[in-house]
């Protein structure tokens, strides 16, 4: 499989790939005015719109027909990115809510916000492929039978920990020498892990104009799928090119295969066969491959 890291800033690059792609992860800075050592993360708001709008338009000429894209962003602009999908070319499937577990941030005039939103949408009126997964999350407290073969997955995902910067990010969230993030925003292995496997297979093209500090390279490149990462700062890229030639323990995806096992034609949409027994896994590379 191919992976490719490009630093530069994507609103330029993203014009001179010419790869089709299967798969977009966008997970762009929220202008909440955050200190980036690359970005202006002040922009005004009709700005940064404008930017987030001309992004969708690059990487939906460069996606396969029916290919998918994952907007993620903040609950409070659902609608700017509603409208940015649909100015842009976009066709909506589904607006997940990500519900964390640790992170609730409370208000005084309003509730409390618990989610963050993820727009899946495809180019076309058809996705190209889309792999219905199954999971067997634990039983609501008032349901009185277990299931036998788990449940498919919902649009609301409240099974994936996000990464803070305190104890419950354990020991995949990447810090500094310090201590601290080093990074101000880094999507968890877990939440990558179900959004390829949803929406590609072996072999397809994944690109994130965003990279950060690689999870989507990381994950597409354990699940044999080529990728593409965009990110503007230096210091990020190397930490990237670092995370992808010393894998840790704490990115490894197979550690989630059993999380799916109820879901039809596993193997193939993984990548890898597993073998799970005696509480330890092996894995083989398939024929197919």
């Amino acid at each position: 499989m191919t992976y490719q890291i490009l630093c530069g800033d994507c609103s330029e690059l993203l014009s001179s790939l010419t790869v089709s792609v299967d798969l977009t992860f966008l997970d762009p800075p929220f202008n909440q005015g955050k200190e980036y050592h690359n970005h202006n993360d002040h922009l005004p708001e009709s700005l940064y719109w404008q930017w987030m709008e001309e992004i969708c338009q690059k990487v939906h000429l460069l996606t396969s027909e029916g290919g998918a894209l994952y907007f993620m962003q903040r609950e409070k602009n659902t609608e700017y990115v509603l409208s940015c999908l649909r100015r842009s070319g976009w066709n909506l499937q589904n607006l997940i809510i990500w519900k964390k577990k640790t992170s609730a941030v409370p208000n005084i005039n309003k509730f409390g916000k618990h989610y963050q939103i993820i727009a899946f949408a495809i180019k076309g009126r058809k996705p190209r492929l889309f792999n219905r997964l199954r999971i067997d999350p634990p039983l609501p407290p008032n349901y009185k039978m277990e299931r036998s073969e788990g449940m498919y997955v919902t649009d609301v995902w409240d099974d994936i920990r996000e990464l803070t910067s305190g104890y419950f990010a354990g020991d995949e969230a990447i810090r500094n020498a310090k201590g601290e993030r080093f990074h101000k925003q880094q999507s968890p292995i877990q939440l990558l892990l179900r959004i390829i496997l949803s929406s590609t297979m072996p072999g397809d093209w994944i690109l994130d104009p965003f990279a950060g500090t690689g999870t989507t390279l990381v994950a597409a490149e354990q699940l044999s799928r080529n990728a593409i990462g965009i990110e503007k700062s230096p210091e990020n890229v190397e930490c990237i090119r670092d995370r992808l030639e010393n894998q840790r323990e704490a990115d490894n995806v197979n550690t989630y295969y059993k999380d799916y096992l109820y879901t039809h034609n596993l193997d193939r949409i993984w990548g890898k066969t597993i073998a799970v027994s005696m509480g330890k896994i092996k894995i083989k590379q398939p024929s197919f491959l």
